[in-house]
């Protein structure tokens, strides 16, 4: 993201047959040891009209998961998962969908639609928005019966994540929001309109203290978790990018994963800390 920068008929059914799978194994172990039995497969569901909704759906092949959740990239969410499937690096989420992975969640990142070239934030507010998030959540549900579906936005990505999870009411779990976008900017309203009554699911906020992009200030996240749970994470490495890009502590550089194992503790139903790492 750059500082300048709601349902769906119970009908729509996911095609099986547009899913293909695409082991990533050796990506992940060069990455890391520990996430060699991460395994990804690439789905193109239905969007609106003829165009199709790319879809990374990742989890660990070594362990059935606990919990699934659905990541939204910022900035303009796309990910160019038509092109190529993305190595760790890049936006927080999913540079670290294999966190999440190995920790017991399978994730869902999306891309943007065929048709578009990126999300604004009225897009990402949405009904149509909305209708592709609930197609991804089914999808995860039918590979993953019972279990919990979370909304987690990052960024640009907190837009998506609220809007859709006051839309989606109680077909998910819960939403998690980390680095939220609170102040309108030439970019986008971002959730600075957004009434957070409307979230009937739990709520999580993940925020660094030192965020210094002008349109997600910590004070704010301080301000809205007020009676909700807010997780503040400290430290890190130093910043290699500008501060409402993903390689600062906007992105929670160098503690990822300290980060995702706060977030994956509140999503199982665990107290997460107050500060991290």
């Amino acid at each position: 993201m750059t500082a300048a920068e709601c349902s769906a008929p119970e009908r729509r059914v996911v095609p099986r047959a547009l899913a293909w799978s695409l082991v990533l194994a050796g990506l992940m172990a060069a990455a890391s040891p520990s996430r060699a039995d991460v395994v990804e497969d690439l789905v193109q569901l239905p969007s609106a009209g003829d165009a199709r909704l790319p879809v990374l759906v990742s989890r660990d092949e070594s362990r059935p998961p606990v919990v699934a959740a659905v990541l939204f990239n910022g900035g303009g969410g796309a990910v160019g998962l038509l092109q190529r499937i993305p190595r760790p690096g890049g936006n927080f989420l999913v540079r670290s969908r294999a966190l999440f992975a190995v920790r017991g969640v399978a994730t869902a990142v999306i891309d943007v639609p065929t048709d578009i070239a990126s999300m604004s934030d009225a897009y990402r507010m949405s009904p149509r928005h909305a209708d592709d998030v609930r197609a991804v959540v089914g999808e995860l549900r039918r590979r993953f019966p019972a279990l919990p579906v979370y909304l987690v936005g990052t960024s640009r990505g907190t837009v998506s994540a609220a809007y859709a999870g006051a839309a989606l009411g109680d077909a998910v779990a819960g939403v998690v929001l980390t680095s939220t976008v609170f102040n309108a900017t030439r970019g986008g309203a971002g959730v600075s309109g957004f009434d957070w009554n409307t979230i009937h699911s739990r709520l999580l906020f993940v925020h660094h203290a030192d965020d210094a992009c002008q349109a997600t200030p910590y004070f704010m996240a301080r301000r809205v978790a007020s009676g909700r749970t807010l997780v503040s994470a400290h430290g890190g490495d130093a910043p290699r990018s500008d501060p409402c890009e993903a390689f600062s502590a906007h992105g929670y550089l160098g503690i990822e994963a300290p980060v995702v194992g706060a977030i994956v503790q509140w999503m199982r139903g665990e107290a997460p800390p107050k500060d991290v790492p």
